[in-house]
């Protein structure tokens, strides 16, 4: 097994198995289903602002953060970036990129649709336009996103669009 390309994955980083896709493509593939279910949870989970402030923002974050992570690395081989946007982009998690894009393709995506850093593995921005097709909200992917503020990985990003839906302030983003 070649190992990674070190201008874009740490050095020594083994590439991921093709059959570690499988759970990322259904949801993928049913992302309509995923869409209407995310829209079934984001309101019954803002309506729980208040009980978070109570608790406290900074006591829930990290047990928020746990079930965030085994429930989005399960459906979405999700990355916990801190500021998903798989609602934009076809339920397909962008920071599985290996160039960690976040507005569309390189210009090395390969004529059967796969990644130029990992060629067995189909590209993250071919699946996203895939997704997005089926998707209601589906023109979102053509939204321009801002860069990743590396400050949030590891943070809840539910809690963050509890906060935003709610109008409570943002707390100032960790620091490392």
């Amino acid at each position: 097994m070649s190992l990674t390309p070190s201008a874009f994955e740490p050095r020594g980083k083994r590439p991921p198995r093709a059959d570690s896709f499988r759970m990322r493509f259904v949801s993928i593939r049913h992302s309509r289903f995923m869409e209407g279910l995310y829209n079934v949870f984001e309101p019954a989970f803002v309506a729980m602002e208040p009980l978070i402030r109570k608790i406290g923002y900074e006591k829930a974050e990290r047990p928020v953060a746990v079930v965030e992570k085994f429930v989005k690395d399960a459906l979405f081989d999700c990355r916990m970036c801190g500021q998903c946007i798989l609602s934009s982009t076809g339920m397909s998690c962008p920071m599985n990129c290996p160039k960690n894009l976040r507005n569309g393709p390189c210009g090395g995506v390969r004529a059967n649709g796969n990644c130029e850093v990992y060629p067995d593995m189909p590209c993250v921005w071919v699946k996203a336009w895939e997704g997005s097709r089926q998707m209601k909200g589906g023109d979102a992917i053509r939204d321009v996103q801002p860069p990743v503020d590396h400050r949030l990985k590891g943070t809840s990003s539910w809690l963050r669009v509890m906060r935003e839906k709610t109008g409570t302030a943002t707390p100032p983003a960790k620091s490392h």
